[in-house]
């Protein structure tokens, strides 16, 4: 505002000083006649004159002007550019010395950079920095493990018989026919049937009278031998041929496919080169669950379309089976009740197609039985056992049922041996039936 003023002061002592020299040497112009807008300014309008302004066209009348704000007066005078400081000018480089030339943009590119290492902090060092090997597992160690594994899988059977042979003998010293009957009774809620619960207890009450026991403890340990030696059975027949072929049979829903995979499984593991028959050609989805099972064993699967006689399926499997050298052949068959006297005949059908094939087959006929049906299973294996003459019999899911005794009941009134004890849903959980473990196993003995 300061220079603006001192601006105006020196612009009225110009004016005054060339107007003398008017007077002198010209002579006066006559000035139009100054509109209302430009009367005389007032004393506020000297002390703040207002901004220049804009001459209107030539014949137009000049409108009045609104006096400007005070925010115009004091921001809308022209801007006056401070004097500012020169940039500095670059340095000159020395003559023949040629100018750097410019860096170029750093570029930032993702691919690779999973390339890159990351560096992982290290550990702090200890004052062990190995730890020593632990020595190889003993065959008599290993066999303890297995053991311990099948005792924890049998858990609710052993709970149900070992837990009241435990609450039966608590504080009794003598051996009596009261005991023996509690001891009977405690047998067949195990469901181990009447007729073997009364096998078992005649063998034990013989053994009273001769004075062969003279306490509880030796009644538990001659109930565990007399249990032993009930389930004893002849060993499995060698495999004499080759393929040896092994037919599974059973009623629906009691794992015979996911136990056909845990065998060819175990044929693996001995070198042996497992072939998958699927002649369950009726059940939905019986042919990939089959070729699923098969990839996990790592065994070949034959097959042919939904609707297809098993018994055909079965002759071309043999006979793939002949052509591919293969050492053992299990044959998947549809699930089937006992009583339905037209698939009992089909299943005649597939056991003759076999034998037609190939000399001796199928060696093995093994009956797939669920554990937690209790004494049904008894019908079953009698019944399966008239119609095409049983070798073995599976029980599965044994780890999930209280009911284990019924593998005692189907042992003593089939007579037909136990090949296998299915404990679980794993690939190892398939275990060949060894008596004297299981009867440790149920009736909670150490190992």
């Amino acid at each position: 505002m300061r220079r603006w003023f001192r601006r105006r002061d020196k612009d009225r002592q110009r004016s005054q000083e060339e107007e003398p020299a008017r007077e002198e040497g010209e002579a006066p112009v006559e000035a139009e006649e100054p509109s209302e807008a430009a009367a005389e300014p007032t004393a506020s309008e000297e002390a703040e004159p207002s901004p220049p302004q804009v001459s209107e066209e030539e014949g137009s009348p000049a409108a009045p002007e609104a006096r400007p704000g005070f925010f115009r007066r004091m921001f809308g005078a022209p801007k006056i550019e401070e004097d500012l400081p020169p940039a500095p000018e670059a340095e000159a480089l020395p003559e023949g010395e040629p100018s750097p030339a410019p860096e170029p943009p750093l570029e930032v590119s993702m691919e690779g950079a999973a390339a890159i290492p990351l560096e992982t902090p290290t550990p702090p060092e200890t004052a062990e920095t190995e730890i020593a090997a632990e020595p190889p597992e003993t065959p008599e160690a290993a066999r303890k493990g297995l053991f311990r594994r099948f005792r924890e899988r049998l858990n609710r059977t052993r709970d149900a018989l070992a837990g009241g042979l435990d609450r039966l003998f608590a504080g009794r010293k003598v051996i009596d026919e009261a005991l023996l009957e509690e001891l009977e009774e405690l047998l067949i809620t195990a469901d181990l049937g009447v007729d073997t619960a009364l096998h078992l207890i005649q063998g034990l009450r013989g053994r009273v009278k001769r004075r062969e026991l003279g306490d509880v403890e030796r009644l538990k340990a001659a109930l565990h031998e007399e249990m032993a030696a009930l389930l004893q059975s002849p060993p499995p027949p060698e495999r004499a041929a080759q393929p040896w072929v092994v037919l599974l049979v059973g009623v629906n829903g009691v794992g015979k496919t996911t136990t056909i995979a845990k065998l060819a499984h175990q044929d693996r593991q001995r070198g042996l080169t497992p072939l998958l028959i699927a002649a369950d050609t009726f059940r939905a989805a019986a042919v990939e669950q089959l070729e699923i099972w098969g990839q996990r064993a790592g065994a070949q699967v034959i097959k042919q379309k939904h609707g297809a006689d098993p018994a055909a399926v079965v002759f071309d499997g043999l006979a793939a089976a002949q052509a591919r050298g293969v050492d053992t052949v299990y044959i998947d068959t549809a699930g089937r009740l006992q009583t339905k006297v037209n698939l009992m005949e089909e299943l005649k059908k597939i056991h003759r197609t076999a034998a037609r094939k190939l000399s001796g087959a199928p060696h093995e006929i093994f009956l797939v039985l669920d554990a937690t049906t209790g004494q049904n299973a008894l019908s079953q294996a009698r019944l399966f056992h008239e119609a095409v003459g049983l070798t073995g019999i599976i029980l599965t899911k044994m780890d999930g049922t209280a009911k284990g005794g019924v593998a005692l009941a189907v042992a003593h009134e089939t007579g037909i041996p136990l090949r296998y004890l299915g404990v679980g849903e794993g690939m190892d959980d398939l275990r060949p039936f060894d008596a004297e473990a299981f009867v440790a196993a149920i009736l909670g003995e150490g190992e």
